[in-house]
């Protein structure tokens, strides 16, 4: 396994099993096999809906593998960011991973929701950042962290300038922001911040996605890039297959990649991306990849006459 290293000196697995739309009725399986397989990073959140099934998967593999081998991250969904909800969210969801601690808490988006709300389906469902600033649910963050419950504290889908409002206050600066990240939004400007800033960047959705489609500002279709010709040829200059060649390219930036499965055979797979090394040439070719296109676009906060938009919660990022 890789590791990068945070501020305080832990080091986290640059490459993990994430854990988003995994049935309940599968994820146990995926831990293991992927535990087997030689991760050691498992990205989890509260509205998965599967962290109690998670936490039986720990248990059992708690008898192999020792605690301070695992790396666990969740995330505080957007309806407990008043600072009062905040330790109770996360108490929450240690008791249903079966856990004294978290290696990784995250605010999951830069969005506040009324308390027990999910998705928002009506007006009054959304609190505005005026009324629970991040600032406050930040502190409230740190509180966590002192009580040390858990390791390192964190950020998602935050933008540049998201960023740098937090680090102005901040008693903990954030060790991790978790954003979407494949060759098609390549993130050139996180990344440069987040070297400035000593934060470690976590890709989710590393392989983009086969049934979901890419959302880009012209309305270009662009093939799946599993599919894509240049990654395809990438793959068969190396011998590997597609998935692991964009595994690849983010691990050689310093960036965790944590790719979700369920099949032991892929996870299997994806793991061995770790083996596979890229030339300069290959990464110059996926750079004029990037169209600025997103798959989790952050719509799900804008309707019903939302206080959110796509500018206010991106901040003008593509």
């Amino acid at each position: 396994m890789r590791y990068l290293q945070l501020l305080n000196g832990d080091k986290i697995p640059a490459l993990g099993l994430g854990t988003y739309l995994s049935p309940p009725d599968q994820v146990e399986r995926a831990i293991l096999s992927a535990l087997d397989a030689g991760y050691r990073h498992i990205d989890c959140a509260s509205i998965y809906g599967n962290e109690r099934e998670i936490g039986v998967a720990l248990r059992k593999a708690f008898k192999q593998y020792p605690r301070e081998e695992l790396w666990i991250t969740s995330k505080l969904w957007c309806d407990a960011h008043k600072p009062d909800d905040v330790l109770p969210a996360l108490t929450r969801t240690l008791e249903n991973l079966g856990l004294d601690y978290l290696d990784l808490y995250l605010i999951h988006w830069p969005v506040a929701l009324k308390s027990g709300v999910d998705f928002p389906q009506k007006p009054d469902d959304y609190l505005t950042l005026e009324e629970v600033p991040l600032r406050d649910t930040w502190r409230a963050m740190e509180h966590c962290a002192d009580k040390e419950i858990v390791r390192n504290i964190g950020v998602s889908n935050f933008s540049i300038k998201k960023l740098t409002a937090l680090l102005r206050i901040a008693a903990i600066p954030p060790a991790v922001n978790q954003i979407e990240m494949h060759p098609y939004q390549q993130q050139q400007a996180q990344v440069a911040f987040a070297r400035k800033h000593n934060i470690i960047l976590t890709a989710y959705r590393p392989l983009a996605s086969i049934g979901t489609p890419i959302k880009t500002t012209d309305g270009c279709n662009p093939p799946p890039l599993l599919n894509h010709p240049l990654i395809m040829t990438i793959a068969s200059k190396h011998n590997c297959t597609t998935a692991q060649v964009l595994l690849a390219w983010l691990l050689q930036q310093g960036v965790v990649a944590i790719p979700k499965s369920v099949h032991p055979e892929r996870i299997q797979e994806n793991f061995k991306a770790l083996d596979v090394c890229l030339d300069r040439n290959d990464m110059i070719a996926i750079k004029e990849l990037d169209i600025g296109a997103r798959i989790i676009d952050g719509t799900t906060f804008t309707g019903h006459n939302s206080p959110y938009t796509l500018e206010n919660i991106w901040d003008g990022e593509c």
